[in-house]
């Protein structure tokens, strides 16, 4: 085999295999989600990164991202995190001003 060897080795337990493939088969689970789950399955069942890649239409790197984060945080890695951006300034309750002052 051809290439550079990898140190990210993904191996799943039996109990992560099952959260897994649960998210795989609920029908609620956001499409971001079942992706990396799609791709740790097939990282975890020996199949390379670009193969992974290519099967689950992601970038390679971007495979390789959430790997990492699984293999440092486990099932909690694959979450999508809080959000960047600027807090609102003005309370979504705030309603005690009309006209332009209350925007």
């Amino acid at each position: 085999m051809r290439g550079r060897k990898t140190a990210l080795i993904v191996t799943l337990t039996d109990t992560q295999r099952e959260q897994l493939e649960s998210w795989l088969r609920r029908t609620k689970t956001p499409r971001g989600l079942a992706r990396r789950a799609q791709a740790m399955l097939l990282l975890g069942a020996g199949a390379t990164f670009t193969a992974t890649a290519k099967k689950i239409g992601m970038r390679e790197r971007h495979i390789r991202k959430w790997a990492k984060r699984f293999l440092r945080k486990g099932i909690d890695g694959l979450c999508d995190g809080k959000g960047r951006g600027r807090k609102p300034v003005f309370s979504p309750r705030g309603r005690g001003l009309f006209g332009q002052a209350g925007l």
